[in-house]
C-alpha cells in the first residue's frame, strides 16, 4: 500500500472508532456518561446505569465501528494488501474508540472506552470462521460463572492473541496480522484499573447498579 492508502485507512478508521455511541445513549437518557460510575464511555457502565436494552444497544453499535472501519479497509485496499489493510484499521478503530477525539471536545479532555466490543467487531471480521467463536464463548462463560465483565474480557482477549499467533506460527494467517497485537495491549491497558481491583478481590459484579447523576 502507498502511504496516502494508510492515511486514508488509519483515518476513516480512527473516525469511526470515535463515534461516542455511550454518550449519546447517556445523552438521551438525560445524563453524562462520564459522570456515572467509573465514568467510562462503554457498554457495562451503560447496563449499570440504564440497564440490558440500552447496554445491548451501546455494545451493538460498538462491535458494528470495528466491522465497517475493517469492511471499508478492505474496499480501499489493493488486493495483496488486505491483512495489512485490516490490521491497521483494526489497531486505528479501537483507538479511536479508546481515545474519542468526539468524546475529547465534548468533555475538554482526552475520554473514551476501554476497547471490548470495538475490538470484538473486528475479530469478528477478521478472524477464520473456525475458530472465531472460542474467545467469546470463554467470555460467556466467565461472565456467567464470575459476574465479572473484565474477567471475561481479559482472559479471552489473551486467548484471541494466543490463536491468532498460532494461526500465523502454521501459516494460516498473514504475518501481517501480528500488528493486531496492538488491539490486544490497548484493550489490557484500558482495563488496568480494573485488573488491581480483581486483584485487590473488589471489582464490581455484573449487575450492579451505578449511581445516575442527572
Amino acid at each position: 500500500m502507498d502511504t496516502q492508502t494508510v492515511l486514508l485507512i488509519i483515518t476513516l478508521s480512527y473516525v469511526i472508532g470515535s463515534f461516542p455511541t455511550a454518550y449519546i445513549v447517556g445523552r438521551l437518557n438525560g445524563f453524562n456518561i462520564f459522570n456515572v460510575g467509573s465514568g467510562n464511555m462503554g457498554t457495562t457502565n451503560v447496563l449499570r446505569a440504564l440497564g440490558l436494552g440500552w447496554g445491548a444497544l451501546v455494545f451493538l453499535v460498538d462491535i458494528s465501528k470495528g466491522i465497517l472501519a475493517v469492511w471499508l479497509a478492505r474496499q480501499i485496499a489493493p488486493g495483496n494488501s488486505q491483512a495489512s489493510a485490516s490490521a491497521i484499521s483494526a489497531v486505528a478503530v479501537v483507538t479511536g474508540h479508546n481515545w474519542s477525539f468526539i468524546a475529547s471536545l465534548i468533555s475538554g479532555s482526552i475520554r473514551g472506552g476501554k476497547g471490548a466490543a470495538t475490538a470484538g467487531g473486528t475479530w469478528l471480521i477478521i478472524m477464520p470462521a473456525f475458530v472465531m467463536a472460542v474467545p467469546l464463548v470463554i467470555m460467556a462463560l466467565i461472565i456467567a460463572t464470575t459476574r465479572y465483565m473484565s474477567l471475561g474480557v481479559l482472559v479471552s482477549t489473551f486467548v484471541g492473541g494466543l490463536i491468532l499467533l498460532g494461526l500465523v506460527l502454521t501459516h494460516q494467517m498473514d504475518p501481517a496480522y501480528l500488528l493486531y497485537a496492538l488491539v490486544g495491549l490497548m484493550v489490557f491497558y484500558r482495563h488496568r484499573d480494573n485488573i488491581k481491583r480483581l486483584l485487590a478481590g473488589n471489582e464490581r459484579r455484573l449487575g450492579e447498579r451505578a449511581e445516575v447523576q442527572k
